[in-house]
């Protein structure tokens, strides 16, 4: 009897298990592996009459009236292979060895498990619960024994020989009916936790929004690139315009301050410069054409210190310099600066030629004649006693032609006719003027004299030899050209009244030579002063009809001629 239920539990397994539903495969959250369905075995087909019986199934014997009436349910048609397949539940997963024991039931209640018409009691119905598939290899063996060992083993006819064999798979007497065709209540799962929604952030529109977004960096992105390009262009003189420009810096706008500095070998030192406004320069600059951005260069000259670089003057500037180019060409001797030559004749006064260099846009008058008074200058022959005073240095502006700077400082103006004085003396003259006794102030002032009176060179020499005897003699030198210095406005012939003029430089009431020069002598006259000629002559006048100077010894003769000349009042 036990052979007989072992093959029958083994035939039952065999049907069990081929009676699963067939579940079409279909894709299945990530959650949840998906069951793979397996394929369904083809039968052969057999021949009419050919089929093997299929044994009788055995069904338990219940009481009457004690067996479960069902409600007929419909079942569903739905297409071949196309049953929805029902997610596997998850179970979780139990360590080997922790898994709980079932408790083994008695035969009878085995019995009624086993079978699905169990007797339920009189007027109750069992409700139909699905339960969930479970692996049969998940079953221990004795609990796989327990479920059949009191199913009764079903014959096994033989199949007549020379006919095509298949597997037999037996059925149990009562089959349950397939998950997807059991109508019972909807099991109530628990809910999944919804997940928390992520709030938007303020001021996200989507796709349109990051279109917008990526619109507007891409277009500041470009105007950057465009106004740093200019910047560079103007800065660097990159494909600029060809302009050439004349721009004046006014010494106006400069002020004159001290600037530390350290020499090369490390000491602090100090010298006097000056510092100009950079907001007075660029717009110079940029009204001229030459640059385009005032605030630009402005910050290029505060980063740069340039304030005390630039000198005052005309510059001829162009678009191809840079900033830094710019700023070099801004200063005196830099090649840049406008020049212009100016001729000063021999006999000029200081103020004739300081008026000449502001007519030509050299320098200013009032800067000219305010550098002349206290500016410091390095040249033996300036009486450095007279500081403050304009008339230390007439007669030591050489008379030549010179190539000035527009708008140059007028201290560097002055210099050049200071500095071309030194370079005319030789050692010859200073020697001659040591034999004679006398500085090169004292020269400078009886050439200046001689340079007033002569009409020609070969008068220089003997108006030279006259004063030497004047003053000689004691008597006053009685020169006109020194009243006229002192006269607001220039006179040919002296009268009676500007001889009594109350003046140091009045010859006519003062013995002796001037306080200074009352001109600008030239290498002739200074030459003469230092070589007269050998006469006893005191006294000459001009002879009106030719030009030119006679000479007396004889006061009545001197007298007598002047008597006869004609001199236009």
């Amino acid at each position: 009897m036990s052979d007989h239920f072992k093959n029958f539990d083994e035939l039952f397994r065999d049907e069990r298990d081929s009676s699963r539903p067939q579940r079409p495969a279909q894709q299945r959250p990530a959650a949840a592996q998906p069951a793979r369905r397996r394929p369904a075995q083809p039968r052969p087909v057999q021949p009419e009459g050919q089929r093997p019986a299929r044994p009788a199934q055995l069904r338990p014997v219940q009481p009457e009236g004690q067996r479960p009436t069902h409600p007929a349910q419909p079942r569903p048609v739905q297409p071949e292979g196309q049953r929805p397949a029902r997610p596997a539940q998850p179970r979780p997963a139990q360590p080997e060895g922790q898994r709980p024991a079932h408790p083994v039931r008695p035969d009878a209640q085995r019995h009624t498990a086993a079978s699905p018409h169990a007797v339920q009691p009189e007027g109750q119905q069992r409700p139909v619960r699905p339960r969930p598939a479970q692996p049969h290899a998940q079953l221990r063996p004795e609990q796989s024994r327990d479920l059949h060992a009191e199913q009764p083993q079903r014959p096994v006819r033989p199949r007549p020989e020379g006919q095509q064999t298949h597997a037999v798979r037996p059925r149990p007497v009562s089959r349950p009916a397939p998950e997807a065709e059991v109508q019972a209540e909807p099991i109530e799962r628990p809910a999944r936790p919804a997940e928390p929604e992520v709030p938007r952030r303020a001021g996200r529109s989507g796709c349109l929004g990051g279109l917008i977004y990526f619109a507007f960096v891409v277009s500041i992105s470009i105007i950057l690139a465009c106004v740093g390009w200019m910047a560079a262009s103007d800065v660097l003189a990159l494909n600029k315009e060809p302009v050439t420009a004349t721009v004046t810096l006014d010494k106006a706008e400069f002020k004159d301050v001290t600037i530390s500095y350290t020499d090369a070998e490390g000491n602090a030192k100090e010298r006097s410069g000056h510092q100009v406004s950079v907001g007075y320069v660029a717009k110079q600059l940029k009204d001229a054409g030459i640059i385009k951005y005032k605030g630009l260069f402005e910050l290029y000259c505060s980063v740069s210190h340039a304030k005390t670089k630039i000198d005052p003057g005309t510059y001829e500037l162009s678009t191809n310099y840079d900033y830094r180019a710019l700023v070099k060409k801004m200063q005196v001797g830099s090649g840049a600066m406008v020049t212009t030559k100016v001729t000063i004749p021999e006999g000029y006064t200081m103020e004739q030629i300081f008026h000449k260099l502001e007519d030509e846009n050299v320098c200013s008058y009032d800067d000219l004649m305010d550098a002349a008074a206290n500016y410091s200058y390095n040249y033996s022959f300036i009486d450095q006693s007279m500081q403050g005073d304009a008339k230390r240095l007439e007669g030591f502006l050489f008379p030549d032609t010179y190539e000035f700077y527009q708008g140059m400082q007028a201290s560097s103006a002055i210099n050049k006719f200071l500095e071309n004085f030194h370079d005319r003396l030789t050692a010859e003259m200073l020697e001659k003027a040591d034999e004679r006794g006398m500085t090169m102030q004292e020269v400078v002032t009886v050439a200046s004299m001689i340079e007033k009176e002569a009409a020609n060179d070969d008068e220089r020499a003997m108006i030279a030899a006259v004063i030497y005897n004047r003053i000689e003699a004691g008597m006053p030198l009685q020169i006109d050209s020194t009243i006229m210095y002192v006269l607001p406005e220039h006179k040919d012939v002296l009268t009676v009244e500007d001889t009594k003029i109350d003046s140091p430089y009045n010859t006519y009431q003062n013995k002796g030579l001037p306080p200074t020069p009352i001109a600008n002598p030239g290498l002739a006259s200074i030459k003469a002063t230092l070589s007269p000629a050998s006469t006893q002559a005191l006294y000459y006048a001009l002879d009106a009809e030719s030009g030119t100077h006679k000479f007396f010894t004889n006061y009545g003769e001197f007298q007598a001629f002047v008597a006869k000349q004609s001199y236009s009042q």
